[in-house]
């Protein structure tokens, strides 16, 4: 086949969205489709051109104001509609789509092509977190148009899933997320490592992710003095230097990847995610995967990853004590912590990449036999605005 895949982000920024995409392309490559990726600029001159077989076209961009690494794409419709229309795919790949894939997703309509809409960020969660509540029902309109005018979503958790049906967006199925059993594996525990960030033999509390508003990690201050632990803060993003006040006894690692993530990560006694902000939350299931029992809440897609009382706790939104409580119980029960580590690993078995490549490759076949989606009222007004270069 012949795919445009559409990102909101892309390498060389590494997050949930760039890491599905990678995975991706790896499959892709493998079934030896074409591809091309169509992504915002990058200031960084090691960007690659090519990934996994794939040509890379940047789109001239500016930095999200308080989050330079993050890049928003600039331009028009018309733009991305002739780069569509020249490289004329069999289907269009909107990854995460809210600013660049909306207008690709009206591009690919006036084309003709179809689209499968990867709904992956909460973005309109997001705007209470970062101070501006009023743009929620604004961000929930461009979302709402984004997958009305999809010829399918893909929800990666039943949270999500529940959450566009009951918005009214039709044609929405779930598509979960692989993991790599290979290198995210218990065998990866490094007792080296442990004992450099725990010489006194404290039990490591360990999240990964960005440093960032919508991720809640000032929330695990309330761990900072569980006894005989040590918390450690695997990321980076705009609120490092905040966070790193706010938790003086933490460890803070910056960004890690490859083999250097996955032997941090196993090296875990317990894996935290406080954001109440997931989709889907890869990172949980890496931990799982690493042999590592989760606490996290109560709300998207830890929903699914995590089973209470057998492979970690969930814990009320908002309620910090739960969170301690729960962590508490696991810190101070070595032969429970054991019991759910097993659990965990064993629950992510056969979750793999290849899967869920194939499942993708269905999606697309799909959407390519069906006849084209017709706009609705709402995408009709939309498409109206789009014309005048919104």
């Amino acid at each position: 086949m012949r795919i445009a895949i559409v990102a909101e982000s892309f390498l060389p920024l590494m997050n949930g969205v760039t890491h599905s995409i990678l995975r991706v392309l790896e499959h892709l490559q493998e079934r030896g489709d074409e591809v091309l990726v169509v992504a915002p600029s990058t200031q960084d001159t090691d960007a690659p051109d090519e990934v996994y077989g794939a040509h890379v076209h940047r789109l001239p961009s500016v930095p999200l104001a308080g989050y330079a690494n993050v890049r928003v794409a600039m331009g028009g419709v018309y733009r991305v509609k002739r780069i569509l229309a020249d490289y004329a795919p069999d289907v269009v790949h909107l990854a995460s789509p809210f600013v660049l894939g909306w207008r690709a997703a009206q591009a690919a309509h006036q084309l003709g092509i179809p689209t499968v809409a990867i709904y992956q960020t909460e973005v309109p969660g997001y705007a209470g977190r970062y101070g501006v509540p009023f743009l929620e029902n604004w961000a929930w309109n461009r979302v709402d148009q984004i997958h009305l005018l999809a010829s399918r979503t893909l929800a990666p958790s039943t949270f999500a899933l529940n959450q566009l049906r009951g918005r009214g967006i039709p044609r929405v199925d779930m598509w979960r997320r692989g993991v790599d059993t290979q290198r995210f594996n218990p065998a990866k525990r490094d007792a080296g490592w442990r004992g450099s960030v725990a010489p006194g033999g404290e039990r490591l509390i360990g999240y990964v992710g960005r440093l960032a508003a919508e991720k809640q990690v000032e929330d695990l201050a309330v761990l900072a003095d569980v006894p005989g632990t040590r918390l450690v803060i695997v990321g980076d993003g705009p609120q490092r230097a905040a966070l790193e006040a706010a938790l003086p006894q933490a460890v803070f690692t910056g960004f890690l990847g490859g083999d250097d993530l996955a032997r941090v990560v196993a090296s875990f006694d317990l894996f935290v995610h406080p954001g109440e902000f997931e989709t889907f939350c890869q990172t949980i299931q890496e931990a799982m995967a690493s042999g590592v029992p989760v606490v996290a809440t109560g709300r998207g897609g830890p929903l699914d990853l995590v089973e209470n009382s057998r492979t970690g706790w969930l814990y009320e939104p908002g309620d910090l004590a739960a969170l301690r409580a729960r962590v508490t119980d696991l810190m101070g029960d070595d032969a429970k912590r054991r019991a759910f580590a097993a659990a965990a690993h064993a629950s992510v078995q056969g979750r793999t990449w290849s899967a869920l490549g194939a499942e993708l490759v269905a999606h697309y076949k799909a959407v390519m036999s069906e006849p084209a989606v017709g706009p609705s009222p709402l995408v009709a007004l939309s498409l109206t605005a789009a014309k005048q270069g919104f």
